[in-house]
């Protein structure tokens, strides 16, 4: 297959060849993002500049067109994909939902996607956005520097713990912590919405342990594999060899993610760092494709 304009040459025949041997139709990747525009130069800047929330260099591999980037993931065999919307301040969540909402519309594959932040109203507008059929949310602590447990979510997790409405939540203290990272919030947040669907974005990076274990003990929290495990991960923050097997315990709960398309190298990288954990063909089939099938209900 020629590889689609944006993509670098050579990344998209690795990453069929992955799901195909597995017999698998495709991936669904839980962790992808397009964002508006202006937006999402202002986030590469960020990254280009390894601004204080990043700390590191960060080389962005996918730099193309929201265009070239849906034909890349296409050409790769990624059947759907979020976009991931997150708010960083007051006043702009409806702007990113409503970009979203257009996004979703043109792009089949794309699930409808949107985010919130605490501010007054955002029960009101998550209300709105489930009944509209909203497919998955974004919350991302560290950007947005609130707690999960903010009062003025209260609302919001209400709503989305009676809809089960999956969440896709930043809460890791990677790759830059500060004081509304880490598990504690989160945990708080269960202890009083133990129905949530969440999925922990990263497995929860570099709080492997503390996230690991909020996963086995409510059992619609979920786990994604954004860059854990990866060569650029591991070197700073790598995942504890003990706890690996309690990955293939939680298998039904682990979700393909990859952070394109903003990573340092090739998509396939992701997929074959997960295939050398050696959890077994069963493992990746259900967290490439199972899983996701399960939790978005198709």
């Amino acid at each position: 297959m020629t590889d689609p304009a944006g993509a670098p040459d050579g990344d998209v025949e690795p990453v069929r060849a992955f799901w195909n041997e597995l017999g698998l139709p495709g991936l669904i990747d839980l962790h992808v993002h397009f964002l508006p525009p202006p937006i999402q130069r202002a986030v590469w800047a960020v990254f280009d500049a390894a601004g204080p929330k990043i700390g590191r260099d960060w080389p962005i591999r996918y730099r193309g067109s929201h265009e070239e980037r849906v034909a890349t993931l296409r050409a790769m065999g990624v059947r759907r994909f979020p976009t991931l919307p997150y708010a960083h301040k007051p006043g702009v969540a409806a702007y990113l939902n409503d970009w979203a909402r257009d996004f979703a519309v043109t792009v089949p594959e794309a699930l409808w996607s949107a985010t919130f932040y605490p501010e007054p109203g955002a029960g009101a507008d998550v209300a709105d956005l489930v009944a509209g059929g909203v497919e998955v949310f974004k919350v991302h602590l560290q950007v947005g520097e609130f707690l999960a447990n903010d009062p003025l979510l209260d609302p919001v997790w209400g709503v989305l713990e009676d809809a089960g409405t999956p969440v896709v939540l930043h809460a890791g203290s990677g790759p830059v912590g500060n004081d509304f990272t880490g598990p504690a919030s989160v945990r708080r947040l269960l202890a009083r919405f133990p129905r949530l669907t969440l999925v922990i974005a990263h497995l929860g990076a570099p709080e492997y342990a503390e996230f690991l274990a909020l996963a086995e003990r409510h059992d619609r929290v979920h786990l994604d594999t954004t860059m854990v495990f990866t060569d650029f991960f591991e070197a700073d923050a790598p995942y504890p060899r003990e706890l690996r097997p309690r990955l293939l315990d939680l298998q039904e709960r682990v979700l393909l993610g990859t952070d394109f398309p903003t990573i340092p190298y090739p998509y396939a990288h992701q997929l074959e760092s997960l295939a050398r954990l050696d959890l077994g063909d069963d493992w990746l089939r259900a967290v490439c494709w199972e899983n996701g099938v399960r939790l978005l209900g198709e």
